[in-house]
């Protein structure tokens, strides 16, 4: 079940036609108070969340569901019709796992919820990981950087473990896109490095670790 919570009727309308015609259950909402009562009822697999919303911005809508334990982990796509790379980093900042700027292509925006689900059902792996002060539990979604805990949006975590799982591999932005992602961008790929500019913040000094590769794209250590 995927939540559609956006005041255009327009691009509502839209989302909701073209989803149930790729197989998804949907359900839309209009106004945020109506989203939380219904929130109440039933958890979603995946949320499309508007930032431009009467009675509450969607990224207050982000904030309040990261404290809660049981939406910490609920995959979240923001619509939103801010395209600057600021605007990017605050969405993810506050706990968004993509965005998708208005307009957008249909394709994408269902490709980027196919691969959000898929990976988001995938089992935890077993295994540790440890390179130099940052530590990494993928089975019980921690991460340690110099002994303090770290909260994560998925898509950080996800792109974190892929780097760290083999020290010293250099990702290309179009390896990561592909695996994090689940398909590749034609062209822009702005959205590894701004995945990477808010993981080497949320890491603190740990966060040197992900070294850039010039002209190539991003490793961890090796």
């Amino acid at each position: 079940m995927i939540y559609l919570l956006e005041d255009d009727p327009h691009i509502l309308n839209f989302v909701e036609y073209a989803l149930k015609n790729s197989g998804f259950e949907v359900k839309c909402f209009d106004k945020p108070s109506i989203f939380w009562k219904e929130l109440d009822i039933k958890r979603p697999d995946l949320l499309l969340l508007d930032i431009m919303l009467p009675e509450e911005d969607g990224l207050s809508i982000l904030s309040k569901l990261r404290a809660q334990s049981e939406f910490k982990s609920l995959p979240v796509i923001l619509l939103t019709a801010k395209g600057t790379e600021y605007d990017k980093v605050i969405g993810l900042d506050s706990g968004a796992d993509d965005y998708v700027t208005k307009p957008f292509s249909m394709m994408e925006l269902i490709a980027r919820i196919k691969a959000l689900i898929r990976r988001s059902e995938f089992p935890e792996k077993a295994k540790e990981f440890s390179v130099g002060p940052l530590y990494v539990n993928p089975k019980k979604h921690i991460v340690k950087a110099d002994g303090r805990e770290v909260a994560l949006t998925f898509k950080e975590f996800e792109l974190l473990c892929l780097l760290i799982e083999s020290p010293g591999t250099v990702y290309t932005r179009d390896d990561i896109l592909s695996r994090i992602w689940g398909f590749k961008f034609d062209g822009e790929s702005r959205t590894v490095d701004v995945h990477i500019r808010t993981l080497r913040t949320k890491l603190g000094p740990s966060g040197e670790l992900i070294e850039t590769v010039r002209g190539v794209g991003y490793k961890i250590g090796g």
